[in-house]
């Protein structure tokens, strides 16, 4: 893994918007990024739509959230994040690994793809990847799809 790169002293915190359906998830994201240099976690949500919500309200600079939850998927999520907000990055979290998905959260906006079997310093990592304006993808999946036809 590439040395994890540190925001600029005196640099604004970047504000994160945590989503995921399961507390104990939530819970254990808030838990290792809490305190995190470079970052603020200002609010939760559970479903895609308390996320647009919380978007609205706290006008994060990051959403970390979950691809598959209740009442409004993470990709419909992403959409209106997007539209709504269209500074903000979004880094989905997921067990899929799929390039179909890798793609639509792509079209839809995303920044970042994390499976959610990364380390607490692959996820810290990817966030500052994505807040420096570097997309990032899990390698075995980006490779398929550059080799995937559209």
């Amino acid at each position: 893994m590439k040395h994890l790169s540190q925001p600029r002293p005196g640099a604004p915190a970047a504000r994160l918007l945590i989503v995921d359906d399961h507390e104990l998830t939530r819970a254990g994201l808030r838990s290792i990024l809490t305190g995190e240099v470079g970052l603020e976690v200002v609010g939760e949500a559970s479903t895609g739509r308390e996320a647009l919500d919380q978007c609205r309200c706290l006008r994060p600079d990051l959403v970390l959230m979950d691809v598959r939850m209740p009442d409004l998927d993470g990709l419909a999520a992403t959409r209106g994040i997007k539209q709504e907000h269209p500074g903000a990055q979004v880094v989905l979290l997921t067990l899929a690994e799929n390039t179909a998905y890798l793609r639509e959260a792509l079209k839809a906006g995303a920044r970042g793809y994390v499976l959610k079997g990364a380390t607490r310093l692959e996820i810290i990592h990817a966030l500052r990847q994505v807040l420096c304006g570097q997309p990032v993808l899990p390698p075995e999946l980006a490779a398929d799809l550059a080799s995937a036809p559209e």
